[in-house]
């Protein structure tokens, strides 16, 4: 009972804190703040990536309905053969892999119920699984242009193709991941010994809807690495389930409640993005760049370099990694520089809630599966992995390219 009064509460004062966030740049911007030419430019920078989140959460919300996930799920359990170390194995590689080629937003609304779902199948904590799925949203976010909306920002200072991204950024990026799935497995290694027990498959609402959807997320996947833009690729396949669900709403709606409702859409999680990239671009247009030079550095050494991944990471979890990016961004001019100001937007973000967008997503698909958990142990753990995080990647870019 308390435990839900708290949550209860802690719901109120984050709405009224993303309220009171969003009148604060509704009125920067009516107030000339900042300037009309800046706000077009940021609409046309950051507006796709707002698309893409709200399609990727519709395409989630409707798949997870049809059964989705649930099938998955089920699917991963009989190749882990009962081994809960072997499942755990399974988990790890599908969730890196999913955010390396497919981005974090996408393993943040995609897998995250995936493998949710699975530890309940099988009898298991679902928290490991979950915290696996968010840590990796980000440290395993640094291997493409794809992986994470601030590498497409900045892939142009790479080069033009995504192999040399990759050829700038290995050695970090493969850190990340091998110090995560250490750390994660390490803290939960004694819910992840022994064997488990299968389940009786669960029946399906409706098969042909969930046919289509199934479908529709097998040719989402390669899609979004093809070199279409994302929001324009996630947009199709949220329409087309869209079109599914309606047609088949009322077959379906015998079997389980409808999920075609405004509640498919993460209102509060665009509007708390859409007002940090309205203030943060506000502090930039009056004088921020400046401040921020003196503290990053200037140089390509190591010390400058964790210089800037440093305070790219306090950034990042002070307000969002894509704001926190945008700022930094024009004083990172060389490729070194522009990797270690990654490593700090997209490897850090692991101690506020906040911190990225697949944080704050996969937190909405958490609640919606009745998963509760800790912030403050969430926050605790999570400074822990980017205490070591950050110089020890910054260490790898750094000898990579001597």
């Amino acid at each position: 009972m308390n435990e839900t009064v708290s949550a209860q509460a802690r719901s109120r004062w984050i709405a009224v804190g993303s309220w009171i966030l969003l009148g604060t740049a509704v009125l920067v911007a009516a107030s000339g703040l900042l300037p009309f030419d800046d706000l077009i430019d940021l609409a046309v920078t950051t507006g796709p990536v707002l698309v893409f989140v709200i399609a990727m959460t519709i395409v989630a919300e409707l798949a997870s309905a049809a059964g989705v996930f649930t099938v998955i799920a089920e699917q991963l359990a009989v190749w882990g053969r009962r081994r809960v170390a072997l499942l755990w194995a399974f988990v790890l590689i599908m969730v890196t892999l999913t955010t390396a080629f497919l981005s974090l937003d996408t393993t943040a609304v995609l897998v995250t119920p995936i493998i949710v779902l699975l530890a309940r199948h099988v009898g298991l904590s679902p928290l490991p699984f979950a915290l696996a799925a968010v840590w990796l949203a980000n440290t395993a976010s640094l291997f493409f242009p794809v992986s994470n909306l601030t590498n497409l920002l900045a892939a142009d200072v790479f080069g033009e193709t995504p192999f040399e991204f990759l050829s700038a950024l290995w050695a970090p990026a493969l850190t990340g991941v091998v110090i995560t799935t250490g750390a994660v497995s390490i803290i939960h290694r004694r819910s992840l010994a022994g064997r488990f027990e299968l389940t009786d498959r669960t029946r399906l609402p409706d098969r042909q809807l969930f046919i289509v959807s199934l479908i529709v997320v097998c040719l989402l996947l390669p899609a979004l690495v093809s070199g279409l833009p994302v929001s324009i690729v996630a947009g199709v396949a949220a329409v087309l389930l869209l079109g599914a669900f309606a047609v088949r709403n009322r077959r379906f709606s015998q079997e389980s409640r409808t999920p075609l409702n405004l509640g498919l859409v993460p209102w509060r999680t665009i509007a708390f993005a859409a007002s940090l990239f309205i203030l943060v671009r506000a502090a930039e247009a009056h004088g921020l760049a400046s401040s921020l030079t003196a503290a990053s550095g200037t140089g390509d050494g190591f010390e400058d370099l964790l210089q800037l991944a440093a305070v790219g990471a306090l950034g990042a979890n002070a307000v969002n990694n894509l704001p926190a990016y945008l700022a930094f961004s024009s004083i990172a001019e060389s490729p070194l520089r522009m990797g270690a100001l990654l490593i700090g937007v997209n490897l850090a973000p692991l101690v506020s809630p906040w911190a990225s967008l697949a944080t704050l997503l996969w937190h909405q698909r958490l609640t919606k599966m009745g998963v509760r958990i800790s912030w403050a142990r969430f926050a605790l753990l999570g400074l822990g992995l980017t205490v070591v995080m950050v110089p020890t990647t910054t260490f790898a870019l750094w000898l990579s390219n001597r």
